[in-house]
């Protein structure tokens, strides 16, 4: 038996697909403004003087990085609408990505500020710099250039990561795939196409943060 490639059924649906690219970058843009910001904010928590604060961010980001994704999504777009909260797909599905990408962010800022040594703050309150003051202008960059490519692989992956919310019916590229395959039957076609738009899509992004890696956050040449 051979199959018969018939990748010309697909294009009158290219602008759909085009749109679920779009879908799937704006999902994983809203979810990693979200999960950087609840990053930040878990790092702060763990490291405040509150034990209740400090155990509540930790158990956030061991249960969240300890758990499988598809299982956050399920809990809160089949769990939480028995405590009377129901949200749309899409809704939920950037919930999810963004308390996901927030725990593994969490653990990549408190790396990087880690690595900053203890004499760059002991400077900064030593030129009576107030503590924000002294992250912002002595801890940030050095910071920064330690855990840019990680957050800039989480974005990536949360990218990819989009193609679960598909099962909750949140619209993106495989939902998009999905349908088109249900309109041609050509299921073959439908998912290679949508496997390189991921691919390009990826190599897009890590073409464009490894160029911002070198040129905002690279040592200077000696």
């Amino acid at each position: 038996m051979t199959y018969k490639f018939d990748f010309g059924a697909l294009f009158p649906y290219w602008e759909q697909f085009l749109h679920g690219c779009w879908l799937s970058l704006w999902m994983a843009t809203i979810s990693v403004t979200i999960g950087l910001t609840l990053g930040l904010l878990t790092v702060l928590g763990r490291r405040s003087a509150i034990a209740p604060v400090r155990l509540a961010a930790t158990s956030y980001v061991e249960i969240i990085r300890n758990t499988p994704f598809l299982v956050q999504v399920l809990l809160i777009f089949f769990g939480l609408p028995s405590l009377g909260i129901s949200l749309q797909p899409w809704t939920a599905a950037v919930l999810a990505l963004s308390l996901n990408l927030g725990a593994f962010s969490a653990e990549i800022i408190r790396g990087g500020i880690d690595v900053v040594p203890r004499g760059q703050f002991e400077a900064g309150a030593a030129l009576g710099l107030s503590p924000l003051q002294t992250f912002r202008f002595i801890v940030l960059k050095p910071a920064l250039r330690t855990i840019f490519p990680a957050l800039s692989g989480q974005f990536i992956l949360l990218l990819l990561t989009t193609s679960i919310v598909s099962s909750i019916s949140a619209e993106e590229l495989t939902s998009v795939a999905q349908s088109v395959d249900s309109a041609t039957f050509r299921s073959f076609e439908v998912y290679i196409v949508a496997t390189l738009l991921y691919f390009a899509m990826s190599m897009i992004f890590s073409t464009v943060f490894k160029a911002i890696n070198r040129v905002y956050f690279s040592y200077p040449a000696k």
